[in-house]
C-alpha cells in the first residue's frame, strides 16, 4: 500500500509541474502605480498635399517650409508628429472623421469657400503664419495677352477642385471653362500638356514651378490676380490644438525658427512673424 501511494503521489508531482511549470508567475499589481500618457505619446497626423514649397519630396524626404514648421510647432508642444498625403477635396471628410488632426499644407482661411460655405465656418483657424494670393498661369504667348478677366472669357482653365484658386475661377473669371483637378500640380501638368488654356493657382506654388522644367513655357500673368490671401492651420471645431498651435507659433516667431525657415524657402516677403494684430 505504501508503495502505491508514493507511486500516486509521484504522478501527482509530474502532473502538476507539466500544468504550471511553463507559465509565468500571476503577477500582483494591487500595488502598481497607472500612469498617464505623455504628451509625446499622443500622435498628430497632418493633411497634406504636395506642392513647392509647403510640402514635397526631396532626396525621398519630405521637406517643405509647411512641413518643418509643423514639426517645429509639435516638437515645442511635446508631440510626435506625422504626415498623411490627402485628396484635397475630401480635407474636411479626413479632418472630421479624426484620421487628421490638422489641415496644413497651404491653406487659405480668408477668401475661400466650399460648397458655399465659409471654410471658418467648417474649420477652427490659427494665426495667419503666411501672405498669397491666386494667379494665372499660361503658355507665354497667352500670358502676354491676359490684361484683365474678360481676356479668359471662354477659355479652359483648370484648376483644383474645392481649393482658394476654384472659389477664384468660380466667381471672378465668370466667363472661363472650369475644368477641376484632383491637385494643382495636375492642373499644371494640364496645361503643359496643352489640354487646357491656363490655371489658376497659389502664387507660392507658381513661383516655384513656371520657368523651370516641365514648366519652362509658362508664365504668371502679371495683371491678373486675387485679393491678398493668408495661409492657416485648420483644426477640427473645438479643438484644443488652435490654442496650443497658437502659442507654439509665438514662440518659433520670437526664437526665430519661423524667420529662418521663411529665409530657407524664399519665403521672407509673405511669412508672418508678428501675430499681435491676430490675438482675440
Amino acid at each position: 500500500m505504501k508503495k502505491y501511494f508514493a507511486l500516486l503521489l509521484a504522478c501527482l508531482l509530474v502532473i502538476t509541474c507539466f500544468a504550471g511549470c511553463g507559465k509565468e508567475p500571476v503577477k500582483d499589481n494591487s500595488d502598481a502605480t497607472t500612469t498617464a500618457p505623455n504628451a509625446a505619446d499622443t500622435v498628430i497626423t497632418v493633411g497634406y498635399t504636395i506642392y513647392a514649397p509647403m510640402n514635397y519630396e526631396e532626396n525621398g524626404e519630405l521637406v517643405g517650409f509647411d512641413t518643418e514648421l509643423a514639426k517645429a510647432v509639435f516638437d515645442n508642444l511635446g508631440n510626435k508628429v506625422v504626415f498623411k498625403l490627402i485628396d484635397w477635396d475630401q480635407k474636411y471628410t479626413e479632418l472630421n472623421s479624426g484620421a487628421i488632426q490638422c489641415i496644413w499644407n497651404g491653406f487659405t482661411a480668408n477668401t475661400a469657400d466650399d460648397d458655399g460655405v465659409a471654410r471658418a465656418d467648417k474649420v477652427d483657424f490659427s494665426y495667419n503664419y503666411m501672405g498669397n494670393k491666386q494667379v494665372i498661369v499660361a503658355k507665354a504667348d497667352l500670358a502676354k495677352t491676359i490684361t484683365d478677366t474678360k481676356s479668359l472669357s471662354g477659355k479652359v482653365g483648370a484648376v483644383e477642385k474645392s481649393s482658394a484658386g476654384d472659389t477664384y475661377l468660380t466667381k471672378t473669371l465668370t466667363g472661363a471653362i472650369k475644368k477641376g483637378v484632383t491637385s494643382q500640380l495636375d492642373a499644371m501638368k494640364e496645361l503643359s500638356l496643352g489640354a487646357v488654356d491656363f490655371v489658376v493657382a497659389d502664387e507660392q506654388l507658381a513661383k516655384a514651378y513656371v520657368g523651370k522644367g516641365d514648366y519652362a513655357g509658362l508664365e504668371i500673368a502679371a495683371n491678373v490676380y486675387s485679393d491678398a490671401e493668408y495661409y492657416a492651420i485648420g483644426f477640427k471645431k473645438g479643438s484644443d490644438l488652435t490654442a496650443k498651435v497658437n502659442g507654439a507659433l509665438e514662440a518659433l516667431a520670437a526664437d526665430g525658427t519661423i524667420t529662418n525657415l521663411a529665409k530657407k524657402y524664399k519665403l521672407e516677403n509673405t511669412a508672418i512673424i508678428d501675430f499681435s494684430d491676430q490675438k482675440k
